[in-house]
């Protein structure tokens, strides 16, 4: 189930990318509740991520690219960054203010929500603030003061470095450190091998639980290894026609990631597969606003990209 999850959940991306109309698949699951892309550089938030606060027509320094990203994963809400942007002509170090964004953000939240619903973020409140916001503001703004965030991720020496440094921060715990690892080594300043190191979340380890009745001695983060180097002789196995991300490979971070949706895509499929959560929530609505499709320049996979953005 979870090579066929990921093999469908991909056909369904590239039949949209290359412009076919719906229905995209005959999975009634998949085609009536919303799971997130195979690969999780192309769902939609860490698309815009990858295109308008990473790679902008602006030439940032490394530590004011590694500020962006940083601040917009935080919210992961492209109004919210949007905001961040007008207010600042442009987030840096030297245009991050916590007192006025903190403000500018106040007034916003009384209009519409400004952080994702996605996941739960960490509400403490470590710099004394009663508003999350504004502790975020003050995390991200002592991350990149001299010396600190900034310089240990100029000096990281692997992925792991990387995670390990974002999680000395208060508010920042495993899950979120590894998905802003994952978020920076997006960029063009950092080049690390996201295969070596892994931290699933709670939704992968309950799918992993589903998955295999017993680990063995094997942690969590070995299984998901194992998913990386066994991809193409499973998807051979099983007769499944797959083509990956325009000829890239599943990396740890996907195969991650699926094993949250299968536990997800178990609950309608495989009810009797039990764990604390029994239902998926969300139902798929297609986006009516068109997504061009972009890729950190250093995967080179850009110019093989069809031309139809996705809906």
């Amino acid at each position: 189930a979870y090579w066929r999850l990921a093999c469908e959940r991909q056909a369904i991306f590239l039949r949209r990318a290359h412009g076919e109309g719906a229905p995209w698949t005959e999975d009634p699951i998949l085609a009536r509740f919303k799971f997130c892309n195979t690969f999780r550089a192309s769902d939609r938030i860490s698309q815009y991520l990858i295109r308008h606060v990473i790679y902008t027509e602006r030439d940032y320094a490394p530590e004011d690219v590694w500020l962006r990203i940083i601040l917009f994963r935080i919210f992961s809400k492209e109004l919210t960054w949007e905001a961040l942007e007008a207010a600042t002509g442009g987030v840096c170090r030297a245009t991050l203010n916590p007192t006025v964004l903190g403000d500018m953000l106040a007034e916003l939240r009384t209009q519409q929500s400004i952080y994702t619903s996605a996941f739960i973020l960490c509400a403490a409140d470590p710099y004394g603030f009663r508003v999350k916001h504004r502790n975020h503001l003050e995390l991200v703004s002592r991350m990149f003061a001299p010396g600190a965030l900034g310089h240990d991720l100029a000096h990281a020496a692997s992925f792991k470095d990387m995670f390990v440094a974002l999680t000395t921060y208060p508010m920042i715990g495993d899950f979120m450190g590894y998905q802003l690892a994952v978020d920076l080594n997006y960029s063009p300043h950092l080049h690390f091998s996201k295969n070596n190191f892994t931290v699933p979340g709670p939704g992968a380890v309950r799918g992993l639980n589903k998955v295999f009745e017993d680990f063995g001695d094997r942690p969590p983060r070995e299984l998901i290894q194992m998913m990386v180097e066994r991809q193409e002789d499973e998807f051979a196995r099983l007769g499944l026609n797959w083509e990956g991300l325009f000829g890239r490979r599943l990396h740890a971070i996907d195969c991650q990631g699926l094993f949250c949706e299968t536990d997800k895509y178990s609950r309608e499929a495989f009810p009797e597969l039990k764990s604390n959560r029994v239902r998926i929530k969300a139902a798929f609505r297609p986006s009516t606003a068109p997504l061009p499709l972009f890729y950190p320049p250093k995967w080179d996979i850009n110019d093989k990209l069809p031309q139809v953005p996705v809906a």
